[in-house]
């Protein structure tokens, strides 16, 4: 068995004991395996040639993800703007390896629309001290969901709506809003199946244009066609 697979075979480990975990509400379960699932994402992508600033987004979730384990005011907001950073690599990325396209004009006002809505609705619930916060990282978390959709295509697209989802179940919790069974099941899901999307959809053969610079280069990199690393495992 090859690296690339034992990673991604750790990696679904990782999230099965994870949401199981949490569907039992065995919390020691979840306190191990959540920090565990975006490294390995991040090394199966890294073998796979991904650009840096793909691994570097997935690392800025590890960080999100290990201090929303804490249970404190400033863990949810040091997780909050590592999310964030997160973020801003993925619209890097997008903008680097996308390409604009037609459908971009017909969904600007959905996302636009979808975003004021929520922020609007939630403001008044939000505590004092998090609502500037909540309204500024909603604001790139939408941009980089847009971006995804209208320069990478429905893979990618999927992931950024699915991360949306993910983070306004968070959002209500945060607002004291009525829940579904074991919240905490659903944000997860939807989280990991968003970042597995947006890494599927980044490094598809479709995008011609990925950084040329993978994170981990062959001993022979000066003979190989650069472009050629990039998309094949």
């Amino acid at each position: 068995m090859t690296r690339s697979r034992v990673l991604l075979a750790l990696f679904a480990l990782a999230a099965v004991v994870d949401l199981l975990s949490l569907a039992v509400g065995f919390d020691a379960g979840h306190t191990v395996a959540k920090p565990l699932l975006m490294p390995l994402l991040a090394a199966w992508a890294a073998l796979r040639g991904a650009p840096r600033l793909l691994v570097a987004a997935l690392l800025c979730g590890w960080g999100g993800d290990t201090l929303l384990l804490l249970d404190a005011d400033p863990a949810f907001l040091a997780g909050m703007a590592s999310f964030a950073a997160g973020h801003v690599c993925y619209l890097a990325l997008f903008a680097r390896i996308g390409r604009p396209h037609a459908r971009g004009a017909l969904l600007a006002p959905c996302y636009a629309t979808a975003l004021i809505g929520t922020v609007a609705l939630l403001w008044p619930d939000l505590p004092a001290d998090l609502r500037l916060p909540v309204a500024v990282y909603s604001t790139l978390l939408t941009a980089m969901a847009y971006a995804a959709i209208t320069r990478l295509g429905p893979v990618a697209g999927a992931g950024g709506a699915l991360f949306l989802l993910s983070d306004t179940l968070i959002a209500t919790g945060v607002a004291d809003w009525p829940q579904p069974p074991r919240p905490d099941l659903w944000i997860m899901l939807t989280y990991i199946a968003a970042q597995v999307l947006l890494v599927l959809g980044a490094t598809s053969r479709r995008h011609p244009t990925v950084d040329p610079r993978p994170l981990i280069l062959s001993p022979c990199a000066s003979t190989v066609d650069p472009q050629a690393a990039i998309l094949n495992p």
